[in-house]
């Protein structure tokens, strides 16, 4: 199942002046556009209160990119339009924002490496040649057993004694400070959502955007140095502008470099926490809808032993191993499962806690949705497809558990109906679609139908 719930309130009593919040985990650049295509699943199930109502939005690295104009009233809708340029609002985000390359380090770090060891190399050989006179016994002694006596072991010896010698008065340079400290640099998303905030009147400061809007709005990185959790917002850190945190909490560590905002390095918000319900719960929600775009493969393979030349051999008759697709396919069950389990965890406290007495919702891929496993986390092409994915896991999601949902969500004063997901999977699945009509047919806004009306036709809906 792609929802899980921790129903904990009273479903029969209406709730007074609740606060919901929105929470969004990591997911790169194709989680991402999964999220945006389950939003807009979301928001057309949502009658009288879209995802851009609500009160609070936590969100780490991919999330926090699209929480910030979530929380600055940008619908998921104008959001899917930004990912083919056809938005009026937000700018199509471009390759080179994505993939901007670390040339600083890139050029600069091997740069600096080379004239450390120009100058550490003479050195050494300088600081040997004046310590031969007062070479010390034990030198003399490792130097005269290897050529003695050439082993491997009289080599190691002799060459510590050497290093001995030297290393007291000068310290070689690192190799590993020659490699930058990441592929890219994530400076140029820091600029596209400054610009488009701009574009959009959305205030760039976290005190700024409550006053206006009354909209919370917590974002979380890590302080790569302390290893600690940052946790930005009105009443929180505000050190950075909202640009620069969500900067900060896309940092994803190997593919960006750490970012560096005002003396401090910041490194992904994900390797602290998977997606901070804490933060929401903390901050006083009492609904909380998480929504968290990996979650580990169910990859079923049935084995069979069979004997060949007196050998048994287990192959698989139905399906394949993972591992025989490559390291990435590997690296990605890891990681999901990580992610994902720890999760779980999170969501398992607040199930025994006692005093936890509101509702959380978890949207979650399907176990089995092996086209969105195999997208490329990173691949900046595929968030078409992706996009789709998200609308069609999180519909199908949350028809499974409609009764459930509705009932908790009608206790908050949210109201619900099935009318405008199923017209859109109808027109989705409609044979001879384009791909590149995916988008369109995903980002059309819902119809202004008078609240009377629906309600009018509620049953069975």
């Amino acid at each position: 199942m792609g929802i899980s719930i921790v129903q904990k309130s009273d479903l029969t009593k209406r709730k007074r002046n609740p606060k919901v919040a929105l929470v969004l985990a990591g997911g790169a650049v194709s989680g991402g556009a999964f999220k945006v295509g389950g939003l807009k699943a979301l928001n057309d199930f949502l009658v009288n209160r879209k995802v851009t109502d609500f009160d609070v939005y936590v969100a780490l690295s991919a999330g926090a990119f699209l929480a910030t104009p979530l929380a600055g009233g940008v619908s998921p809708e104008e959001m899917l339009k930004s990912l083919d340029g056809s938005s009026r609002k937000f700018s199509q985000l471009r390759p080179i924002d994505f993939y901007h390359p670390n040339f600083e380090e890139w050029f600069g770090r091997p740069l600096k490496f080379m004239l450390q060891m120009g100058g550490f190399l003479p050195g050494v050989l300088y600081d040997f040649i004046t310590a031969i006179p007062s070479m010390p016994r034990e030198v003399y002694l490792a130097v005269s057993d290897f050529f003695r006596d050439p082993t491997y072991t009289n080599f190691e010896m002799m060459t510590q004694a050497l290093l001995r010698l030297v290393s007291p008065r000068r310290k070689a340079p690192s190799l590993f400070r020659a490699f930058p400290s990441g592929f890219f640099d994530n400076v140029a998303l820091e600029r596209y959502l400054r610009a488009n905030m701009a574009s959009n009147k959305i205030p760039n400061d976290f005190m700024e955007l409550y006053r206006q809007r009354k909209k919370e709005l917590y974002i979380a990185a890590m302080n790569l140095d302390t290893a600690e959790r940052v946790v930005f917002g009105h009443d929180e850190v505000t050190d950075l502008t909202i640009s620069e945190a969500v900067q900060a909490s896309t940092a994803l560590p190997g593919f960006y470099k750490p970012a560096r905002i005002r003396g401090v390095d910041y490194v992904d918000g994900g390797v602290r926490h998977t997606a901070n319900i804490d933060i929401a719960i903390d901050h006083g929600a009492d609904l909380i809808i998480c929504y968290n775009p990996f979650r580990p493969f169910h990859n079923r393979v049935e084995i069979e032993a069979r004997k060949l030349n007196g050998k048994v051999d287990y192959v698989p008759t139905r399906g394949s191993h993972l591992a025989d697709r490559g390291v990435r396919t590997v690296l990605n069950q890891v990681f999901r499962t990580l992610l994902h389990s720890r999760l779980q965890v999170g969501i398992r406290k607040y199930v025994d806690d006692v005093n936890f007495k509101g509702d959380i919702i978890l949207i979650e891929p399907q176990e089995q949705d092996a086209r969105f496993f195999d997208i490329n986390p990173l691949a900046f092409w595929e968030r078409a497809g992706a996009a789709e994915r998200g609308f069609e896991s999180t519909k199908r999601s949350i028809e499974k558990k409609f009764p459930q949902v509705r009932a908790i969500l009608s206790s908050y004063g949210i109201e619900t109906t099935r009318l405008y997901v199923e017209e859109g999977m109808r027109e989705m699945r409609r044979p001879g679609l384009r791909p590149e009509r995916v988008l369109q047919v995903l980002e059309r806004e819902k119809p202004k139908v008078p609240l009377k009306v629906l309600k009018g036709s509620r049953k069975g809906s």
